[in-house]
């Protein structure tokens, strides 16, 4: 099996990335009520020994989701601290008066249930793209450095290559920040991406 990509088939690898990110923008704009928009800035295939030198040590909370159908690997979807409390804001507003008195559990599950609302976006674009159901395993709550999360995340996976998603979530009123990698299994993503009918692109 080959990590060539066919040329013509570059393109879907930017529109996966386009079509998942809207995904997201469409499931948070839904839980909001705001025109939330999701940009991605950079696409890269890269070594996985590299990926730290490309992140910062910040805090980050979020969910790591696994895909349990080609192409395989995981998604992650990462939040600054400042923007994990306005989640749990928003995920909460309904049930409870007094945020001094939400528990750190309920705020880990709020947390949790956003990631998992935005990797389903994300994952359901790409299923789209693909023409295949992709099922996935339950969200894992994730609290560490951007860097630690990202390169252990990265280090799951069997190859010495990443494909790198860098994107920007933006929600105006409650200047919310998320971050999304995808790290699918490289051979079978770029497989599929090659038996994906050039008519189609």
């Amino acid at each position: 099996m080959t990590l060539m990509v066919d040329i013509r088939k570059l393109s879907f690898i930017n529109e996966m990335a386009k079509v998942g990110t809207n995904g997201v923008a469409d499931n948070m704009g839904k839980l909001t009520g705001e025109d939330a928009r999701m940009e991605v800035t950079k696409t890269n295939f890269i070594d996985i020994d590299d990926i730290d030198s490309q992140l910062d040590t910040d805090k980050r909370v979020g969910v790591r989701v696994r895909l349990l159908d080609p192409p395989h690997g995981h998604i992650l979807i990462l939040f600054p601290e400042d923007s994990a409390k306005k989640i749990t804001a928003i995920m909460l507003n309904d049930v409870v008066e007094d945020m001094s008195s939400v528990s750190g559990k309920m705020a880990r599950s709020a947390v949790e249930e956003m990631g998992n609302m935005m990797a389903s976006g994300f994952i359901d674009g790409w299923a789209d793209v693909l023409g295949r159901m992709i099922d996935v395993a339950a969200p894992q709550l994730v609290y560490a450095s951007s860097e630690d999360i990202v390169t252990r995340t990265a280090n799951l996976g069997d190859g010495d290559l990443a494909l790198f998603f860098d994107s920007e979530l933006s929600v105006p009123s409650y200047q919310i920040e998320a971050e999304i990698y995808a790290f699918p299994d490289l051979e079978e993503f770029v497989e599929m991406v090659n038996g994906i009918d050039v008519q189609t692109s």
